[in-house]
C-alpha cells in the first residue's frame, strides 16, 4: 500500500472520514465523490491525479 502524498490537512481529514489512508484506496473513488467531501477541493485532485498515474492508478469511473 502506498502512502498518500502531502495534501492539505483538511483534505487528509476528509479522506480519513471515509476510511481512505492509501493511494490505492483513493483509486476506489471518483473525483466527483472526493470533491463532495467537506474539506476536499480541486487542489487535492490536482495533487493526487499525477501521483496516481505514477503508480499506474487513476480515479474510479464516476459511473461505477
Amino acid at each position: 500500500m502506498t502512502d498518500l502524498p502531502r495534501i492539505s490537512k483538511p483534505a487528509t481529514r476528509a479522506l480519513a472520514t471515509i476510511g481512505v489512508t492509501t493511494l490505492e484506496q483513493v483509486a476506489e473513488h471518483s473525483e466527483k465523490e472526493l470533491l463532495a467531501l467537506h474539506g476536499f477541493g480541486p487542489k487535492g485532485i490536482r495533487i493526487l491525479k499525477p501521483v496516481l498515474a505514477e503508480h499506474g492508478l487513476s480515479f474510479a469511473d464516476p459511473e461505477s
